[in-house]
């Protein structure tokens, strides 16, 4: 009797061991997820807002000349406030540093296309694994208007002096022809495992 009560009391140890670490994995897995979407939305703020300034200021020829020069480097400084790597990536690159290169990044880009097209799916947002790092990634529809006159249909949504500016500026654009609302890119986040 005593053994078989020794044994029911460590088979519910275990099982307890096993469901507070599965508890603890959500936890994680949960922060990891907010932690991403906070940063990916600074992220998106920061720079929407950077080119709301400079189209008011130069226009939208202006705001392509500054989204060449300042692009990469406000994500840049943003990954190294937040000790994280941000990129934005898509199948459809205006610069060639935001193709879709890695297994996971393409993984992702399949899975966010799906959710994209599920609208039962609120956040479109998912965590990606490896041992060194864990990754999330997040869609950037084109949600706003203004978004159009650089990544719209090129003779109806681009003024001929923006596409003249950004053939200059990215002579292997992709990243035209896109209508209100469809999947424009997605964030990349690569954040440490050991946080």
């Amino acid at each position: 009797m005593k053994h078989l009560f020794f044994v029911v009391s460590l088979m519910a140890l275990i099982s307890c061991g096993e469901n507070l670490s599965k508890t603890r994995g959500e936890i994680d897995k949960t922060a990891l997820l907010a932690k991403g979407d906070s940063i990916a939305m600074i992220a998106q703020k920061t720079l929407v807002g950077k080119l709301t300034s400079a189209i008011s200021e130069r226009g939208v020829p202006g705001a392509v000349a500054f989204c060449n020069l300042n692009a990469m480097p406000l994500t840049d400084s943003l990954s190294m406030s937040n000790n994280v790597g941000i990129q934005r990536l898509s199948d459809k690159n205006r610069n060639p540093a935001n193709t879709l290169s890695s297994i996971h990044d393409k993984e992702a880009w399949t899975k966010i296309q799906k959710m994209m097209a599920d609208t039962g799916i609120k956040d479109k947002h998912l965590l990606m694994e490896d041992k060194n790092s864990v990754y999330y990634y997040k869609a950037i529809p084109l949600g706003m208007p203004l978004c159009l006159n650089c990544h719209g249909q090129k003779d109806k949504d681009i003024a001929p002096d923006v596409f003249k500016i950004i053939s200059e500026k990215y002579p292997q654009d992709k990243a035209i022809g896109y209508e209100a609302g469809q999947l424009r890119g997605m964030w990349k986040i690569k954040m440490p495992v050991n946080e």
